[in-house]
């Protein structure tokens, strides 16, 4: 059952108005206003996943990533979210380099990583090969 389901991932933040300006302005996301409340926003995504925030007192203590988008040109995707704003992580680890832009060349896939305003980390990912 759950194999043919959509998945709707939710991540915590403390100020809603701002986390929703950076998914809908920043990210270009539409609100889905159907079945967002005052306390929780969900967000369109592509295939008709959501992604959702929902408001909590205290900010996400997390430190990884906690949603990602797959795409099919990493460096287009990088070069329109830096357009908007969107700062990229870099990372100089063993087994984990980034380049200029913040892309990394992971195994079979091209990554970058960015947070949102709550400290949230998202981040796109190209598969390759």
């Amino acid at each position: 059952m759950l194999a043919h389901s959509p998945i709707a991932p939710m991540l915590p933040v403390v100020s809603l108005e701002r986390a929703r300006s950076f998914y809908e302005n920043k990210l270009g996301l539409p609100v889905n206003e159907a079945i967002s409340s005052e306390e929780a926003l969900m967000f369109e995504c592509g295939y008709g996943t959501q992604l959702g925030i929902y408001r909590r007192a205290t900010p996400t203590q997390a430190d990884h990533t906690a949603v990602i988008w797959i795409v099919d040109d990493i460096e287009e995707a990088v070069r329109e979210l830096n357009a908007r704003g969107i700062e990229f992580e870099h990372y100089d680890l063993p087994g984990l380099k980034t380049n200029r832009q913040g892309i990394a060349d992971v195994a079979n896939e091209r990554a970058a990583w960015f947070k949102d305003p709550e400290g949230n980390f998202l981040g796109i990912v190209q598969f390759v090969g």
